[in-house]
């Protein structure tokens, strides 16, 4: 069996080119060949779906032929594949996810507002593509205050390579970590796991009015610790080889990871799973945040196909 590529989209831009190098490095870590991809916007009005893969052909993009010259010394004893296509960037781009394990687009491309901190096809990729995309951020973003990761929590992060994820207890995906873990052993990094409580607690419901809940805070840190460490112990038994930290935090996840992706090789986040009200991919709030936010490089992961029940034993 084949392995699947890392796909690399290209414009021209410089978002897209430091894209493209963070894609080749992704590549060889994998072991997996390299398929560079320009979306070229030629297709009719009135048809964003159409995806033309025949002429013109890649040998006569201009694009594909510069990024071949950048290539030539940095990917020496990598395979790597030029393909251009014709169509709606938005629409073509989360196609491609289906026949690749990883795709990475730069955070802004050419064209549209120049104050948007994130382009509207990197949004459209993280939102439907059927595999991991990965959205590498203009150099600069700072994360806030506590840019310098791990401030939150008062504990500072150690040195070395670190890969950040966020783990939501109430709703805990198991795809999102399965990635985490894999890029932290890849990557021989620190896995950092962020798991966010809701704090001061939501005052109770009462009669005559909202009072406040009799909550001690350490219990809920303990509890939502406990709680991540259960999550975390089959991917640990997996990926032997990997060091997790995890931490309870206090506050909103997105604050959070933001703060910690400072310094970080990669921030892993989850895509909302589709509901029976909202069958069409979206994503939460927290993912749209860290998309918009994060220092670092930031990975989107779609939830796990849901297991087909056994057809009943007669």
């Amino acid at each position: 069996m084949s392995t699947l590529p890392v796909i690399a989209a290209v414009d021209g831009s410089d978002d897209s080119l430091r894209a493209l190098d963070w894609a080749l490095d992704a590549a060889r870590r994998r072991a997996a060949p390299l398929r560079v991809v320009h979306v070229r916007q030629y297709a009719p009005w009135g048809q964003p779906e159409v995806l033309i893969a025949g002429p013109p052909e890649p040998d006569d993009d201009g694009i594909l032929d510069a990024v071949r010259t950048r290539l030539r010394g940095p990917a020496a004893g990598q395979a790597v594949e030029y393909v251009a296509l014709s169509g709606a960037p938005a629409a073509v781009l989360p196609g491609l996810g289906a026949e690749a394990q990883l795709l990475v687009l730069g955070s802004r491309g050419r064209g549209g507002f120049a104050s948007l901190l994130l382009g509207s096809n990197g949004m459209a990729a993280a939102r439907a593509a059927k595999c991991p995309v990965v959205v590498v951020p203009r150099p600069g973003r700072d994360p806030g205050a506590a840019a310098a990761a791990g401030e939150r929590g008062g504990t500072p992060a150690e040195p070395g390579p670190r890969v950040v994820v966020g783990v939501d207890v109430d709703d805990p995906d198991d795809a999102t970590l399965a990635f985490a873990f894999t890029e932290a052993g890849l990557r021989g990094a620190l896995l950092q796991v962020i798991a966010a409580y809701r704090w001061p607690a939501l005052p109770l419901p009462a009669a005559g009015g909202l009072v406040p809940a009799d909550i001690d805070q350490a219990a809920v840190e303990h509890e939502t610790r406990t709680l991540t460490e259960d999550l975390l112990a089959p991917h640990r038994s997996r990926h032997p080889d990997v060091r997790a930290v995890a931490r309870a935090l206090p506050g909103d996840a997105a604050g959070n990871l933001v703060a910690a992706s400072g310094g970080a090789a990669l921030s892993v986040v989850g895509r909302h799973r589709r509901r029976l009200l909202a069958p069409a991919p979206m994503m939460g709030s927290v993912t749209q945040a860290v998309l918009l936010h994060a220092a670092s490089p930031i990975a989107v992961v779609p939830p796990a196909p849901p297991q087909k029940s056994a057809p009943p034993q007669n």
